[in-house]
């Protein structure tokens, strides 16, 4: 089974935004593959679906992200899934908006829900899909250009 876990913080208030971006991709797949996002267990909402034969998956922490990792792990070792089948959705200010970078392994970068999620499950090693969203000072001298 494959967990592909979208980071972003929970509450109406931190709806649509741009740290929520793991949230949103991982709600837009989920609904691009008819998986409903209803269960709640171990500090996250989560749909399990098949994409082709491949049993996934689908994760958003309940837990604020600097908390991500809590969530992830206990999922992880529930279900008993591989670190290499582990796919992490998250924002990147260190990238364009809407500017993908698919890393195999690597360090958190500053990245406060992936250093919680390094910490829980013990390694780096695990897949992420960084979505940019721009530092926003340099986002802010962009639109002042």
């Amino acid at each position: 089974m494959k967990l592909i876990v979208g980071l972003g913080n929970i509450g109406p208030q931190y709806t649509g935004t741009r740290h929520n971006t793991g949230f949103m991709v991982v709600e837009e797949f989920a609904n691009q593959h008819n998986i409903q996002i209803t269960t709640r267990k171990m500090d996250a909402k989560y749909g399990v679906g098949f994409i082709g034969t491949e049993k996934v998956m689908v994760v958003e922490p309940t837990t604020f992200m600097n908390e991500s990792g809590r969530a992830v792990a206990a999922l992880q070792n529930y279900f008993d899934v591989d670190v290499d089948d582990i796919i992490i959705i998250h924002d990147d200010m260190d990238l364009p908006v809407g500017k993908i970078r698919i890393r195999a392994t690597g360090s958190a970068g500053g990245h406060n829900g992936i250093k919680s999620i390094i910490s829980s499950i013990g390694t780096k090693d695990f897949a992420r899909i960084k979505v940019g969203i721009a530092h926003p000072q340099r986002q802010k001298l962009l639109t002042m250009c």
